[in-house]
């Protein structure tokens, strides 16, 4: 059984980084140190910790985020080690959300990449503290002064060094730490740190950066600024606090040097997470559905928040969780505040990868695992009965890219579904859409290579050949003008014949308008009676409303509903492109019937015939879905991107700086958007970031409307 730990003596950091800069060797290497493994994996190798998954040895790099834990000096740290690659940002969102600190990893060949800027602009969205560390220093083609000077100017400048390389390039062994003000050297093992003094030609830079850091430590503690100011110094001890502060106000963002391959300044990289990385109770407490904020309160009713779903091979569904209050301990009993069932939770593991260590309890702050609970998932809450808020959880990216799937064999539909409904488990920004509109199975994701690895899992892990293909556009038909129709159905046949006739006006809906009783139609001027009205919001957006001015009963009242029955057939498939109609207003106003023929069916045909009429007079127009569009891009590839949204048929709205970075604003036409995060990375060299969010329904030009009709009628005609 492994040793529990308290509160105080649990940390949990994530690991961010550009894809390549050597994040799950740096895993390898922290539990190598801590006895969680034995012997260290590699990358080529297909044998480490974190990148346990076929899928990830195949590829050579992560694409799932990895629960790992190590133990160092009487402490646990959880550590999460996120994917590299923008695509899968929903990894490294949901590994920001329990974790009290990121540590930014950095090749110290490249400096700050594309990856680097857009992870560390997600830890800044949620306010995490964050340190760096300077990897493959032991590589030829090392810069650290190159990397340093790269994260003031794209990261912050509130980069501070605490320590520097002695001699980086492919014998480095020795860091100067300006915080302790000695120089660490290690054995051909790497491992543990010699300390020795600092060299002579060394202690100018030093002192110089000692005194920087001292500067960084006061200007986060008002005590310490005066004990500053008094003695132009500060002992060990008030630095340590005041970087503590600093680090955790993200007014300071410590800067270590390290090869993990090497396994050197691995342990003072540890130590320092120990000593002066912030804990659960340091952090801002997360709120809660009922506006109360979750104290972590050791001796408080147990809490946990799901932040992670993932399905293991002969296992099955494993939820990853942490403790936010209190202390959970196996075979206790709780409630899903989600969806209030009950759990008991038989088993706790701490995991380190696929490996997972059983344990008896884990108190709050600590992050473990539970396996075959019924009716849990990642997002919800878990609490011991009696309380039964909810933890507000994580915010994940809306999506970017849309793909149309289908099983290439119909018999595999069902199995299609299961398939996507798992993955969509493992994977909270893969949003899976049954379209009855569209009648296609939409998948929404944040990259062409994101949904490339869905299609990867459904090929070589659920065996279910399926095809990608472009999806429809969801638009929308309504009418420009007003248009009048009348229609009868008439059958006659062996006994009871079927009659009803209905005479209708149309006219565009706006919102906040009044009927209009002086209809002028074909020259001639129609008073009409209005008696009732019904408002129909539809399930699609917009309005239908159906107003009755049926006098001296030429219609019977009970076929009313029938007429209406019939327009919502064809408000469902519009006459153009047989998309959902709306913002329509519809008058019927007069009619016959017959005393012996008439009936719901006959009524319902004669409406819908009607109003079809009608609407292909009405000046019938397409509308298209409009998203609002928000680019990050480097202000030296601004023009590129601005001409290639033109060609997209977009507005630009605005433009404004942050932080190294414009941001454009623009509308553009859902239909425009197709592959749109492949194009922006081919321009931009993968450095802009975008999201967008529907706006709103627009009337679409008159050259591409007569292009999308022609393309239904084709596709109908095919069918």
């Amino acid at each position: 059984m492994m040793k529990t730990y308290q509160t105080n003596q649990i940390k949990n950091i994530v690991l961010l980084g550009n894809s390549g800069s050597g994040k799950t060797i740096l895993a390898e290497t922290m539990l190598l140190n801590g006895g969680v493994i034995d012997r260290k994996g590699s990358i080529e190798g297909k044998n480490t910790a974190s990148d346990y998954r076929l899928i990830e040895q195949t590829n050579g790099n992560s694409i799932f985020s990895t629960v790992l834990y190590t133990e160092h000096n009487n402490n646990k740290i959880n550590v999460i080690d996120s994917p590299g690659m923008d695509d899968f940002c929903g990894g490294v969102v949901s590994s920001l959300y329990p974790s009290d600190m990121a540590l930014m990893v950095i090749n110290a060949q490249n400096g700050v990449e594309v990856g680097t800027e857009i992870q560390s602009r997600y830890a800044e969205n949620v306010h995490k503290p964050m340190m760096v560390a300077v990897n493959f220093l032991d590589h030829e083609k090392a810069n650290y002064d190159k990397a340093l000077e790269m994260l003031k100017e794209r990261i912050s400048n509130d980069i501070t060094v605490v320590q520097f390389p002695v001699n980086e390039g492919t014998g480095f062994n020795s860091i100067i730490d300006v915080m302790r003000m000695k120089m660490l050297r290690y054995g051909k093992e790497g491992g543990k740190a010699e300390f020795v003094d600092i060299p002579a030609e060394f202690i100018d830079k030093a002192t110089n950066l000692n005194h920087e850091l001292m500067e960084k430590a006061a200007e986060n503690d008002e005590e310490l600024m005066e004990a500053f100011f008094a003695n132009d110094a500060l002992t060990p001890e008030e630095i340590a606090k005041g970087v503590s502060k600093g680090i955790l106000s993200r007014g300071i963002f410590p800067v270590f040097c390290i090869s993990a391959k090497q396994n050197i300044g691995i342990d003072s990289l540890l130590d320092f997470v120990v000593a002066a990385g912030p804990s659960i109770t340091d952090m801002p407490a997360p709120k809660a559905s009922n506006g109360d904020t979750i104290k972590a309160d050791p001796n408080g009713p147990a809490s946990v928040y799901v932040f992670k779903t993932s399905i293991e091979e002969h296992i099955g569904e494993v939820n990853y969780f942490r403790v936010y209050r209190g202390k959970i301990t196996e075979n206790l009993d709780v409630v899903n505040s989600n969806n209030g069932s009950k759990e008991r939770l038989s088993q706790l593991f701490v995991c380190a990868g696929k490996n997972r260590v059983k344990v008896s309890e884990l108190h709050t702050g600590d992050i473990g695992a539970f396996v075959k609970l019924k009716n849990t998932k990642s997002g919800h809450t878990l609490n011991v009965p009696g309380n039964n808020w909810t933890i507000e959880g994580i915010k994940y990216p809306e999506p970017k890219f849309r793909t149309a799937i289908k099983a290439e064999s119909e018999g595999d539909d069902e199995k299609l579904g299961e398939a996507l409904n798992k993955f969509q488990l493992e994977d909270n920004t893969i949003i899976v859409e049954y379209s009855k509109e569209l009648r296609q199975i939409i998948v929404h994701g944040q990259g062409e290579y994101h949904l490339n690895i869905l299609k990867w899992h459904l090929d070589n892990v659920y065996k279910i050949p399926a095809v990608f293909y472009a999806p429809k556009i969801p638009y929308r038909e309504t009418i420009t003008k007003a248009a009048q129709a009348d229609y009868r159905h008439k059958k006659q046949s062996g006994g009871a014949g079927q009659f009803g006739e209905v005479h209708m006006i149309i006219e565009p809906y706006e919102e906040g308008s009044n009927e209009n009783p002086n209809q002028k139609i074909g020259g001639k001027e129609l008073k009409l009676s209005i008696r009732d009205k019904e408002e129909i919001v539809l399930p699609w957006g917009g309005k239908l409303i159906y107003v009755n001015c049926i006098v001296g009963g030429s219609i019977d009242g009970r076929f009313m509903p029938a007429i209406l029955k019939g327009i919502m057939e064809k408000m469902e498939v519009g006459p153009l492109t047989g998309s959902y109609a709306r913002d329509i207003r519809v008058y019927v106003y007069d009619g016959k019937m017959h005393p012996v023929d008439s009936n719901e069916i006959s009524f319902k045909l004669a409406g819908r015939n009607a109003f079809s009429m009608a609407f292909k007079n009405a000046g019938p127009k397409i509308l298209e879905p409009v998203y609002d569009v928000e680019i990050m891009v480097p202000s030296d590839r601004m023009g590129d991107v601005i001409s290639d949204l033109q060609g997209r048929r977009g507005m630009v709205l605005g433009m404004s700086s942050e932080k190294r970075f414009e941001v454009i604003k623009a509308r553009v036409p859902l239909a425009e958007m197709n592959k749109y995060s492949t194009a922006l990375s081919s321009l931009t060299g993968g450095r802009a970031m975008y999201s967008m969010k529907f706006n709103e329904y627009a009337p679409v030009p008159g050259d591409i409307q007569e292009a999308v009709i022609k393309a239904y009628e084709a596709e109908e005609e095919e069918e």
